[in-house]
């Protein structure tokens, strides 16, 4: 299930993997090649910027430091309620009306982190996950999310800075991300497109570009 408002419609693009993948480069690069296209990247009110996730509103910001910056116990399934919300708020004040107005929209994680994350290495369930998650955006999903493949061990070690809350819990639940992440490779292949992320930053946007336009493409853009 995606967006789909009809034409003309905008497109949206996630970029997802392992915390120290690369994601934050590659949103950066793909955002420069996409521009130099002509591509009308942005969303409402913001022409040129992307977004991260949890975050893009006030109350998606307020609920991204209680969920990185807080090291207080957190119930699994209030983690995932938490970003299903921040979600909610984003779909409905900036997502839907960049996408109805013809933005391509890039995004640094949505819902398929949740269901990496929450979903296999919490052990609530993909499938919960994703009933949540889709009833919380309405049924908005990026054409394509492309997966920063990566061994988290080398992952871990690209990492700089202090951890946040779910970057501090560790190389065995950044293994179980990754296996969520292969898992949804498999499971929805028409959506979620994986890229090599251990070779150099360039030959790794390459790759992103390329599935990037092919999601353009099959919108008309």
């Amino acid at each position: 299930m995606s967006y789909v408002a009809g034409s003309p419609a905008g497109v949206f693009i996630g970029l997802e993997g392992i915390d120290g993948c690369g994601k934050s480069t590659q949103i950066r690069l793909l955002r420069a090649a996409l521009l130099r296209r002509g591509c009308r990247v942005g969303y409402a009110g913001s022409p040129g910027c992307t977004l991260r996730e949890p975050g893009g509103t006030p109350l998606g910001e307020s609920i991204r430091r209680r969920l990185l910056h807080h090291r207080s116990e957190m119930q699994p399934w209030a983690e995932a309620l938490l970003y299903a919300a921040a979600r909610a708020q984003l779909a409905h004040d900036v997502l839907v009306p960049s996408l109805a107005a013809g933005w391509v929209v890039l995004i640094d994680r949505f819902v398929d982190s949740s269901l990496a994350y929450q979903g296999h290495a919490r052990g609530l369930g993909m499938d919960e996950v994703l009933r949540l998650n889709l009833l919380a955006t309405g049924g908005v999903l990026p054409r394509v999310s492309v997966v920063i493949a990566l061994d988290p061990a080398e992952a871990t070690v690209r990492q700089r800075g202090t951890p946040d809350r779910i970057e501090a819990e560790g190389l065995a639940f950044q293994l179980r991300v990754a296996a969520g992440y292969a898992q949804l490779a498999e499971r929805f292949p028409e959506r979620i497109v994986v890229v090599d992320g251990a070779r150099p930053p360039q030959e790794v946007a390459a790759d992103v570009e390329r599935a990037a336009l092919a999601a353009l493409e099959r919108q008309g853009v």
